[in-house]
């Protein structure tokens, strides 16, 4: 039996997660007390559909139940027949602020904290970040379109074993916000910038054009050639201890040209090295001019 605990702060796109969990085959119960999800899964166990994949969402609006996770979490990862995995969804406060705005919902801790949504926020965190340092799968989606979110999460499900690592590949801009999701970050800015190339301006790093001008000076090629040596040490690490997925992230300035070129050439490098690799360029339209 597979079970997918989804969690994370409120207003980061849980309920988002689970629509496409619903979609994908997952029996999906939203705002479970922590301390029924063994049970939960017991009565699925015994279910005659025979019911094998499961989705919960646990967060801070179960109140003070929600600290039971952990025993909950513990007596779960004792039963051999479970494969238990943590998905921790999380935002920038100023977006979770925004969207609560937009939607004129109330935030969970809105009353306790007088409608100070910072407080609140802050206090959110501080609860979470035992179960965000245990998580399986993190995603950021401060900067995802709702098209996006359900790409990453398909991503993770299809084609993936348990036992396995998949690497997440991406590119991202500075100029709109550093990507907090990725496990390594890699700052290509050091390297010279087809923007300023007139013939390369309005093309992209998923082209040979750019992609020949990155890579035609040397301290490109030796930085290539130092991070595939740091990468083919550090991935059998990772996989050593169990890690379920890996975010690699190369950021430039507007993540359009060095970044894409970089996560590019380095997930063909993975992939001949025979691990799974998903790339994604995060701000490859952002200021697209049609």
């Amino acid at each position: 039996m597979k079970l997918y605990i989804v969690t994370g702060m409120s207003g980061s796109g849980k309920s988002s997660v689970m629509d496409v969990m619903e979609d994908i085959g997952y029996y999906c119960i939203d705002n479970i007390p922590p301390r029924l999800i063994p049970q939960f899964v017991d009565l699925c166990r015994k279910s005659e559909k025979g019911i094998e994949k499961i989705a919960v969402a646990v967060d801070i609006r179960t109140g003070d139940m929600f600290a039971e996770i952990y025993h909950a979490l513990q007596d779960l990862r004792s039963e051999k027949d479970v494969d238990v995995k943590i998905i921790f969804i999380e935002a920038d406060d100023e977006v979770i602020i925004k969207r609560y705005k937009e939607t004129r919902r109330k935030h969970p801790l809105d009353e306790k904290f007088d409608g100070n949504m910072h407080a609140a926020i802050e206090f959110e965190r501080s609860q979470l970040a035992q179960l965000r340092a245990v998580a399986d799968y993190y995603i950021e989606t401060s900067y995802l379109s709702a098209a996006q979110l359900k790409e990453q999460i398909y991503n993770i499900f299809f084609g993936n074993t348990s036992e396995s690592l998949v690497i997440k590949v991406m590119s991202f801009g500075f100029k709109y916000g550093v990507s907090t999701e990725s496990d390594l970050v890699f700052d290509v800015r050091c390297l010279p910038n087809p923007y300023y190339i007139e013939d390369l301006r309005n093309h992209t790093g998923v082209e040979k054009n750019v992609q020949d001008y990155v890579m035609s000076f040397e301290e490109s090629q030796e930085l290539y050639n130092k991070l595939t040596k740091l990468l083919d040490f550090l991935v059998p690490l990772y996989i050593k201890e169990g890690k379920s997925q890996l975010v690699i992230a190369f950021g430039c300035t507007g993540g359009k040209h060095r970044s894409i070129t970089f996560a590019e050439h380095i997930s063909q490098h993975l992939i001949k090295s025979g691990y799974k690799v998903h790339k994604y360029h995060r701000d490859i339209t952002k200021d697209k001019k049609i």
